[in-house]
């Protein structure tokens, strides 16, 4: 069985894209940012969460995401994944199969997108995470910019194994 990370900047899709593809693959569906907030690991007015905090969410994750490997079950995880570290974190500790997608977006559409959610993160959040997720790609580039969240999921499944 595999995992895959799915990593982007804010408003670009992740959740929307993850969740997708966890209902078409019969996946487990792990959102980093709930248990970030959830272990209380989300420092009040830092311009970001350190890749420590990061790292400890994903070690509490762990043992779950293990089982669920074992058991069969494709799990995907979302999360910005500004940090290499807290990928890296994942693809040591998670002796499985893998991919990671990154997805692009300028950053027009991210603040767009934000401003259309229940919950916004507002502009110079997104400005933040969109400079620090766009230093780096990692694994497989995903441009969400123009076509919405069902054509990067069938853009996503062009890469994972056939489902049988």
């Amino acid at each position: 069985m595999y995992f895959i990370i799915i990593r982007g900047p804010l408003g670009s899709g992740k959740t929307t894209i993850s969740k997708k593809l966890s209902t078409i693959l019969t996946a487990k569906y792990i959102s980093i940012d709930n248990v970030l907030h959830k272990l209380d690991q989300v420092p009040p007015g830092a311009e970001c969460i350190p890749a420590k905090n990061f790292i400890k969410a994903e070690k509490t994750l762990l043992p779950k995401i293990k089982e669920q490997l074992k058991k069969g079950k494709v799990v995907i995880i979302d999360a910005c994944f500004y940090h290499k570290e807290s990928i890296e974190f994942f693809l040591k500790n998670l002796p499985f199969q893998h991919y990671v997608f990154t997805l692009k977006a300028p950053i027009e559409v991210c603040i767009k997108r934000d401003k259309e959610r229940t919950k916004t993160h507002g502009e110079d959040a997104a400005k933040a995470v969109h400079y620090l997720v766009s230093r780096f790609n990692y694994g497989t580039v995903i441009d969400v910019s123009k076509g919405g969240a069902d054509k990067a999921v069938k853009e996503t499944l062009k890469y994972l194994p056939k489902k049988k």
